[in-house]
């Protein structure tokens, strides 16, 4: 069986367009996750126009399966460049699957201050939650079962594209 891959330029594209009418340039705030988040927040701040410089955040150390997933050895630390209280923040992701990465960034976020609203925007949503999360923004959605893994990758001019991959 082959899964038809998402264009991943073209839902960068696609997420910016719904995201646009919901977010204020002067004052929402983007905190892509490590990695593909990471790249789709650079993508999306640039296309929004946003003031406020984005964010990283790495969440290796929030995870509840922390002890079945360890620390990667290229684990980058979260990098906030702005106040966290009272801010509106939107959490960027490559994949949504089971919310429990989602459920991590927050919990970290926490840790820097009280946010206003948060919202999720990702690329794709393959489904799976094992968590009560949802995307506030999101232009795909796929299923894949659950022994394969959907991977955004980064070419070296900087192209977004998908791969899967068996786990």
């Amino acid at each position: 069986m082959s899964t038809h891959l998402p264009d991943a330029e073209a839902l960068c594209v696609a997420l910016a367009e719904a995201m646009r009418p919901h977010v204020d340039p002067a004052a929402t705030a983007l905190v892509g996750i490590h990695t593909g988040g990471v790249w789709v927040a650079e993508r999306l701040h640039a296309a929004l126009g946003l003031k406020i410089p984005p964010g990283s955040i790495n969440v290796s150390f929030y995870r509840d399966d922390y002890n079945q997933r360890g620390l990667h050895a290229n684990a980058k630390t979260s990098q906030i460049p702005f106040d966290v209280e009272g801010a509106h923040i939107v959490i960027v992701d490559d994949v949504l699957y089971t919310g429990r990465t989602i459920r991590a960034a927050m919990n970290e976020l926490f840790d820097y201050g009280r946010p206003a609203k948060i919202d999720l925007a990702v690329l794709t949503d393959r489904g799976g939650r094992e968590l009560p999360i949802a995307p506030s923004f999101c232009p795909h959605s796929l299923t894949l079962p659950a022994d394969q893994m959907l991977a955004l990758e980064r070419a070296a001019d900087g192209g977004l594209s998908f791969r899967v991959i068996k786990e």
